[in-house]
């Protein structure tokens, strides 16, 4: 029997000693930039974080999947009823232009489902997290308070705070905001996208390009704590995780 809470503060205390290993790298002159298999950018950030996380979970003895370690066969995965999912520098690209918006990323899956997230943000300190049946919150160091319960969006509304993203729009995701009336497009990075929606300044999330299962996991686990979901296109179900592929669907978040 896995103990919610426990693995919550510790997986809290894995997120914020990453962010600090990030901020060191971020504010020093030495990225070390490379390019992965897929071209994607990889520093020497995403790469302490990863060690970071990595140390600190294996003490639960739960399986890790982290984008940095993610070359493990689904023969093996498939097995698992409970994994840690994690992305230990969500929004490389950002890092590099040093605007801000980048973040970590750890969450607990049950069965294909994320019942425990944690999103940090490096550089202003915020902290959101939930698990499963005990709400989701927003923590600083001079703060922490429950986030408020979201009403699912009418998308007959008129003036939708729509979320885009800076460096993935396309046709398609034009299309669908033409649908809509008088939206307002808002922009943000990384997992920030759906921090937007979490804490209230935001209503729908579009996305209709590639993301990996930890890019999402997190931040779907802390939505759906707020009465929020993140369909698949052109679905009534929700992302599933631990799939024999790993690129997610596209999917709307509301």
């Amino acid at each position: 029997m896995i103990n919610l809470p426990s693995l919550l503060t510790l997986a809290i205390q894995a997120a914020e000693q990453a962010s600090k290993e990030i901020l060191s790298v971020y504010n020093s002159t030495d990225f070390k930039v490379e390019l992965k298999g897929d071209a994607s950018p990889l520093t020497i950030a995403d790469k302490k974080s990863h060690d970071i996380i990595e140390g600190l979970l294996k003490e639960t003895n739960l399986p890790i999947l982290s984008e940095e370690g993610k070359n493990i066969p689904y023969e093996e995965r498939k097995a698992w009823k409970h994994f840690w999912l994690i992305d230990p520098l969500d929004g490389t690209k950002e890092f590099i232009k040093r605007n801000g918006e980048f973040t970590v990323n750890i969450a607990l899956v049950e069965d294909q489902t994320p019942i425990l997230g944690v999103v940090a943000v490096p550089v202003t300190g915020d902290v959101y997290y939930s698990c499963v049946g005990t709400g989701a919150y927003h923590k600083r160091p001079d703060f922490e308070s429950p986030l408020s319960k979201r009403t699912p969006a009418d998308l007959s509304k008129k003036g939708l705070r729509i979320v885009a993203s800076r460096s993935h729009m396309n046709e398609e995701t034009e299309a669908f905001i033409q649908k809509l009336d008088s939206p307002e497009l808002i922009s943000a990075g990384s997992s920030l996208k759906f921090m937007l929606l979490a804490s209230g300044a935001a209503d729908v999330y579009p996305r209709f390009a590639p993301t990996m299962e930890w890019d999402t996991a997190a931040p779907h686990a802390i939505l759906n704590e707020l009465g929020l979901k993140v369909f698949k296109q052109h679905s009534e179900r929700e992302l599933e995780y631990n799939k024999p592929d790993l690129l997610n669907p596209h999917f709307i978040c509301y």
